[in-house]
C-alpha cells in the first residue's frame, strides 16, 4: 500500500480500503467496514507526527470549523492596551461562568493576562471585519492595536482593559487559571460582567441575525451567518414518539 501525509491509502493486492490493520505507517493493510462499502467513498490518511506541526495545524483549522472569535482586549503592566483576535475560543463552565481562549505561542494577550489577571472578550461582528483582521498583525511588543488600527474603545465596568466600543457584546473577565499544553496556553476567565447592545436583544435574548458574528475557517477564510435552523432537544421520555426517521 502507498500511504503518506495527505495521500490516499492505496490497498495492497488482495485488500480493500477501510479499517487499519497491522504494519507500519507506510505498509498498513486496510479492510473496508460495511458502512464504508455502502457509502462507496475513500478516506485520506493523515499522520500528525509525519506531517509536522505547521501542515497539520493548517489541516486541523480547516476541519474544526466554524470557530467563534474572541476579540481579546488586555492591558500590559505599564498600561498599554492590546487587542487581538483568538479563534480557539469557547464557553468552559456555566457556574461559575467561565470562558476560555487559547494563545498559540507567547503573545501579548497571554503576557498581559498573566501580569494583570484581567481581560475582555469582545464580540467580533461582520461590520468590523477588516479591523478585526488588522489587529492580528504582528505589531512590535508595546504597540497598542487600538491606536495602530484605529479601533474605538470605551471603559469597562469591572476590569481595567477597555471594551471595543463597536462590539455588540463584551464579556469582562478575571483570570481563573491557565493551562499549558505543548506550545499553547489555555486561558480560563471568570466572567464578572457582561455588556450587550440593546439593539441585538429580543426579549432578553441576543438574536443571531442581529449579532451577525464572524467565524474563522481554514486558510485566510472567514465565515458569516448562513441559514439558521431551530430544533428543540428531544427528551428521552418523548423519544419513541419523536425519534428521527419514525413515521
Amino acid at each position: 500500500m502507498v500511504s503518506g501525509p495527505g495521500r490516499p491509502c492505496l490497498p495492497a493486492p488482495g485488500t480493500v480500503r477501510g479499517i487499519r490493520g497491522p504494519g507500519d505507517a507506510a505498509t498498513r493493510r486496510w479492510v473496508a467496514p460495511p458502512h464504508a462499502r455502502i457509502l462507496g467513498r475513500m478516506r485520506i490518511d493523515f499522520d500528525p507526527e509525519a506531517m509536522g506541526r505547521t501542515p497539520f495545524y493548517k489541516l486541523l483549522t480547516s476541519v474544526v470549523v466554524p470557530r467563534p472569535i474572541a476579540w481579546v482586549a488586555t492591558v500590559s503592566a505599564n498600561g498599554t492596551a492590546n487587542l487581538a483576535p483568538h479563534s480557539f475560543f469557547t464557553v468552559a463552565s456555566v457556574a461559575p461562568p467561565i470562558v476560555q481562549f487559547t494563545s498559540v505561542g507567547r503573545k501579548d494577550s497571554l503576557r498581559n493576562v498573566e501580569d494583570t489577571g484581567e481581560f475582555v472578550v469582545n464580540f467580533a461582528p461582520e461590520g468590523l471585519f477588516e479591523q478585526i483582521n488588522a489587529t492580528a498583525t504582528d505589531f512590535p511588543h508595546g504597540v497598542s492595536e487600538f491606536e495602530a488600527v484605529g479601533v474605538a474603545q470605551e471603559a469597562s465596568a469591572r476590569v481595567k482593559p477597555p471594551r471595543v466600543a463597536g462590539a455588540p457584546v463584551a464579556l469582562e473577565c478575571v483570570v481563573h487559571s491557565t493551562l499549558g499544553l505543548g506550545d499553547a496556553t489555555v486561558v480560563f476567565g471568570r466572567v464578572v460582567h457582561a455588556a450587550i447592545d440593546e439593539e441585538v436583544l429580543v426579549d432578553g435574548h441576543a438574536e443571531i441575525t442581529r449579532l451577525r458574528p464572524l467565524a474563522r475557517l481554514g486558510k485566510d477564510e472567514w465565515g458569516t451567518v448562513g441559514d439558521v435552523r431551530e430544533l428543540a432537544r428531544v427528551r428521552y421520555a418523548d423519544w419513541e414518539g419523536e425519534r428521527p426517521g419514525k413515521g
